[in-house]
């Protein structure tokens, strides 16, 4: 047996169609490394160990989680890493797909810490709340583009697969979740470094509602911030609009 904890933001998935949904979205793509964040009590896991030539580990900081797996799934015995996904070092050493029914609680966070290994994470399907589902795969114009949108999109395609209602998990969550799947962009976005990007990105959404000139004049020389673009507020530039911009900046 084991318990739920809410402390780790966890609702483990039971519903075996969104399960097959996802294993077939993971399918699509071939992968030699496989890494799982927050396996719980195995619903997927038991899915993807079964997956021919793959090496798999999975990331899960639960201690009662760990024991349950290693009990019920031996195989896992070598692959489990006992800790936070935030605090691992890069599990391994070549390219690898990352995948899991996200921590809520940490979801953006996730993101964050996957697109630190941007250049050894092909393919990323996650299951996370709506809201995060939506804005990550949000486009300019859109009322939830922001931030997570513009940082993530610079390098990944991001598809919005399906939503998952709350009568999926044990305990149902509050909220409906989504599954989304991130594939790194063929083409690299032309960027005057991948600081400056992040820089922009967020201190232009961090004063949303005002214009690009109030809300990143510090960045940019006042004869730069003339130019028609800064007339405009944040969620109107495109992830191309924001690259473009980071050749001007201080």
């Amino acid at each position: 047996m084991y318990t739920i904890k809410k402390s780790l933001g966890q609702h483990f998935l039971k519903d075996d169609v969104i399960i097959q949904k996802i294993v077939e979205a993971l399918n699509e793509h071939t992968c030699k490394n496989l890494l799982e964040v927050g396996p719980g009590t195995g619903a997927l896991t038991k899915h993807l160990i079964k997956i021919p030539d793959v090496n798999f580990k999975a990331v899960e900081l639960d201690d009662e989680k760990v024991i349950y797996l290693q009990q019920q799934y031996p195989v896992l015995k070598e692959k489990i890493i006992h800790e936070s996904f935030l605090d691992i070092s890069k599990p391994f050493e070549e390219p690898f797909t990352v995948i899991g029914n996200f921590p809520y609680n940490i979801s953006t966070q996730i993101l964050f810490k996957v697109m630190e290994w941007k250049d050894d994470v092909p393919v990323v399907i996650g299951m996370f709340q709506k809201e995060v589902a939506e804005r990550a795969a949000s486009g300019p114009g859109n009322k939830v583009y922001g931030v997570l949108s513009a940082l993530v999109q610079a390098y990944y395609d991001v598809e919005h697969l399906f939503d998952v209602p709350p009568t999926s998990f044990n305990p149902p969550p509050k909220i409906n979740s989504g599954v989304i799947r991130l594939t790194r962009r063929k083409e690299v976005l032309a960027v005057k470094s991948d600081r400056a990007y992040w820089v922009l990105v967020k201190t232009a959404f961090n004063q949303r509602r005002k214009t690009l000139r109030n809300a990143v004049k510090s960045l940019f020389d006042p004869v730069i911030l003339q130019e028609d673009v800064f007339n405009l507020r944040a969620e109107a530039l495109s992830i191309d609009d924001f690259a473009a911009l980071t050749y001007k900046m201080k």
